[in-house]
């Protein structure tokens, strides 16, 4: 009697915990709701609609991609598409135009992923480079405000998506105020005291909250922190990259302030303003874009934390979060080189190191 039976072969693991792409996917997803969510609150309409678009557009783009290259659609539900929409959304200023959002998305996932083979096969963030992309392109849209609590209906809603926002606006200033960080620089620059800045525009408590102008990842880093915290409970991500890279700034600030406190800012101005905690935590940590081993997690977010305290102090745009994390992308194919441990019998490029046998002492 023939016992033999068919067995399926399948790659190891065997054994694993689900963590597939679309959890993962999945987990990132529910840690950007909050921050997201009260950045719809702020900002209205207008904010949702961009979210959307955003993300609609990515998944488009994507689709578009998977038709020409001849691949499955199903690859369309890992996920991946639809946050790299959702991260570039939170990085875009809130009434963004519907060019910028369109545009931005097709960049995002087209020349930002696409084009160096797929998920899993880019250099660099594609929501990053989509954003520093569109603020070389757009630079007026880019850094166009507006304030919260303006709440417009949906056909205003509609008609800033379109571009027509001077039309809906109480005020100029309601339009094209500057955040924490541009307001500073400026005020830098125009031989303005820090400390006297300070004291008069920054609050605290206002930026926990986060009831202030700038993107919507920009807004509350209260809730940055609770989606960070999540990823962190979830092991989506580990501490080495987000505590390295604000402890780096943390330092650097912390020494320029206290030796000239009227030229430089504090700490918590750092760590508070802009978009530090949610690129910290959320596009620091990106697998593909970041080193794989502890040290280079390590070695990169103090590389993250120093490029931007250095952009935001003495470079030409106040906000540097997205320029440093996509300069240190650039060398994680090198950090991850250094860094990795050695195997038994191979060299740090994995090459087998060829025995020479020792020749006898010959008496």
């Amino acid at each position: 009697m023939n016992t033999t039976a068919a067995a399926a072969v399948t790659a190891s693991p065997h054994a694993h915990d689900r963590s597939g792409v679309d959890r993962i996917m999945l987990n990132v997803c529910l840690a950007l709701v909050p921050v997201t969510g009260f950045g719809i609150y702020l900002f209205g309409l207008p904010a949702l609609l961009m979210w959307m678009l955003c993300i609609v557009s990515a998944l488009a783009s994507e689709a578009l991609c998977l038709w020409l290259l001849q691949h499955p659609m199903s690859r369309l539900l890992d996920g991946s598409a639809v946050l790299t929409g959702w991260l570039l959304a939170i990085t875009l200023p809130p009434w963004s135009p519907w060019w910028v959002a369109v545009g931005g998305s097709a960049f995002a996932i087209i020349i930002g992923k696409q084009i160096y083979g797929g998920i899993g096969q880019n250099l660099f963030n594609p929501a990053l480079l989509a954003r520093i992309a569109l603020l070389i392109s757009f630079p007026v849209p880019l850094t166009t405000w507006a304030i919260p609590y303006l709440n417009p209906d949906l056909g205003q809603s509609i008609q800033i998506l379109l571009g027509n926002m001077p039309t809906l606006i109480p005020t100029p200033d309601a339009l094209t105020g500057a955040t924490w960080l541009g307001d500073s620089k400026a005020a830098m620059k125009a031989g303005g005291d820090m400390t006297e800045y300070l004291s008069s525009h920054f609050n605290v408590m206002d930026a926990m909250i986060g009831e202030r102008l700038g993107s919507m990842g920009e807004t509350s880093a209260l809730l940055a922190l609770l989606g960070g915290a999540w990823l962190l409970k979830q092991r989506i991500i580990s501490w080495h990259i987000p505590v390295s890279l604000l402890g780096t700034l943390a330092v650097l600030a912390l020494v320029t302030s206290t030796s000239e406190p009227e030229r430089y800012a504090p700490v918590g101005f750092h760590l508070l303003s802009g978009g530090v905690l949610i690129g910290a935590f959320f596009f620091a940590t990106d697998y593909v874009t970041s080193p794989t081993t502890k040290l280079g997690q390590v070695i990169f977010g103090m590389g993250c934390g120093l490029l931007i305290f250095t952009i935001r102090t003495w470079g030409g745009f106040p906000e540097a979060v997205a320029f440093g994390i996509l300069f240190m992308n650039s060398l994680t194919p090198l950090i991850d080189r250094v860094t990795k441990p050695r195997v038994y019998g191979r060299n740090r490029q994995g090459d087998v190191i060829k025995h020479v046998p020792a020749q006898r002492r010959v008496n």
